[in-house]
């Protein structure tokens, strides 16, 4: 934590490719992470690597029930309340309607989801949407996202590792 600054790293869909986001944490030194799933036995092995990092996962469609982490979850950081989820349930292949109607009816600060591969962010209103992309993309579209409260307020952004 950097003065009234915390910084989160979000990846989804890494694919085995835990390298990159130790690169990533690497670069960006994040007071924590967050894994939306597929595959969240790569977070164990970022765990393994930075052992004072707190990471926070839910699973995806390609980990399986029997994984030991959630489908989703609220997670609650500096006052800001958060909605993680891999996002197959809500068809987000198919558009995010459904996912930021929802979002909107518990009255969340974000949602964080991944599934498509595509990175996307933006403010809606007051909520933040965003899609890290594919940690765990070919070579041309590794990408992951970053959230910031900084003096109470909230930014989200994604990066390209490469």
């Amino acid at each position: 934590r950097e003065g009234d600054t915390m910084k989160c790293l979000i990846f989804s869909d890494s694919h085995g490719r835990w390298d990159y986001m130790e690169r990533a944490v690497r670069a960006e030194t994040p007071d924590r992470v967050i894994h939306l799933g597929d595959v969240v036995r790569d977070a164990g092995r970022l765990a393994e690597i930075f052992p004072d990092l707190e990471i926070q996962q839910v699973q995806g469609n390609c980990d399986g029930a029997g994984c030991g982490f959630p489908e989703e979850r609220e997670l609650f950081l500096d006052g800001r309340r958060l909605w993680l989820l891999h996002g197959h349930r809500y068809y987000v292949k198919m558009g995010l309607g459904m996912l930021v109607e929802e979002a909107r009816v518990r009255g969340v600060d974000g949602v964080f989801f991944g599934h498509t591969h595509q990175p996307v962010c933006y403010l809606d209103g007051r909520l933040w949407v965003l899609n890290p992309g594919a940690i765990g993309g070919a070579a041309r579209s590794v990408t992951y996202g970053v959230m910031e409260i900084r003096d109470r307020e909230m930014s989200c952004r994604t990066a390209v590792l490469f």
